[in-house]
């Protein structure tokens, strides 16, 4: 697009459309959406298109507005024949587009497969290694240094939810609840992100231990009667106060073990309100969903 012989007006068109269309796609993706004032279809489209963007939640998707009365060159150029249409441009050329008004859901996939065209990007390579590596921390253990991490974490990348979901389950671990329910207080209540689902269901068995539980009473009452299964639900969910999942999981499987229909299968329930919090996919919720099909199927 040679901008030599252009006057004032379409050379400042071009430059920023240099700028913000063409030198934004060799990192990420650029949403080009033609429109016009007149154009009923296209102040339809102009939320969709927002929600949608906001809603794929990607760094690198960014979106440039065109009318084509305002830049009739840039129109001419695209080959515009009607609005709303729209242009992915990745890597510095078109590689996608269509016309006329899509739903929120046709969008968000639209975007979506034009995402999967980038280069890896070595900063979020990076994050995610860091990620990876206070995870691991959390899952061998080291809840301190988990914790540390992914406050670290949230508190450089603010608007990742699952950073907050990973540092309130380290928090809990710690035992610290009143930590971990002000973290993830400050999310939207109905944040559909998978970590973040499983920390509330973390928090949620958490508050529902009772506090200043003696652990040497509850020991006791077990030890002169193997039989109490108050004392054991009790104890497991003293254990799953302290972040101690494996001694709670034994207790309760203990339970089920015994009398699966206690109250009315209460041990179970909390079993799997405690795998639910874990995740389904975890190595441990694994391990511990097949010790607990052994039992009932045994």
């Amino acid at each position: 697009m040679a901008s030599l012989s252009l006057n004032e007006k379409d050379r400042a068109a071009v430059d920023r459309f240099r700028r913000d269309v063409l030198e934004a796609s060799r990192t990420g993706v650029v949403l080009v959406r033609f429109t016009a004032t007149w154009c009923g279809p296209c102040r339809q489209l102009a939320p969709l298109m927002e929600r949608a963007i906001a809603a794929v939640g990607h760094p690198r998707v960014s979106q440039v507005v065109i009318d084509i009365d305002e830049n009739r060159l840039i129109a001419e150029e695209f080959r515009i024949q009607s609005v709303p249409t729209v242009y992915a441009v990745v890597g510095g050329r078109p590689v996608d587009a269509f016309v006329g008004v899509l739903s929120e859901r046709e969008l968000k996939a639209f975007i979506e497969k034009q995402l999967a065209l980038l280069p890896p990007d070595a900063a979020e390579a990076d994050l995610e290694v860091m990620v990876e590596a206070a995870a691991a921390a959390l899952r061998d253990g080291d809840a301190a240094r988990a914790a540390d991490a992914f406050g670290q974490l949230v508190r450089e990348h603010p608007d990742r939810a699952d950073l907050v979901g990973h540092y309130a389950r380290a928090l809990l671990a710690l035992g610290q609840v009143a930590g971990a329910r002000a973290a993830l207080a400050r999310l939207p209540a109905d944040l559909k992100d998978a970590v973040v689902q499983q920390a509330r269901a973390a928090l949620a068995l958490a508050e529902a231990a009772p506090e200043g539980t003696d652990l040497a009473a509850l020991e006791a009452r077990l030890a002169a009667d193997a039989g109490d299964h108050a004392a054991r639900h009790a104890l497991a969910a003293a254990f799953l106060a302290r972040g101690d999942r494996d001694r709670a999981a034994d207790a309760l499987l203990k339970i089920i073990a015994d009398d699966r229909d206690w109250e009315n299968g209460k041990a179970r329930d909390t079993l799997l309100k405690l795998i639910e919090s874990v995740g389904l996919g975890d190595p441990w919720s694994v391990a511990t969903r097949r010790r607990l099909r052994q039992i009932l199927f045994a």
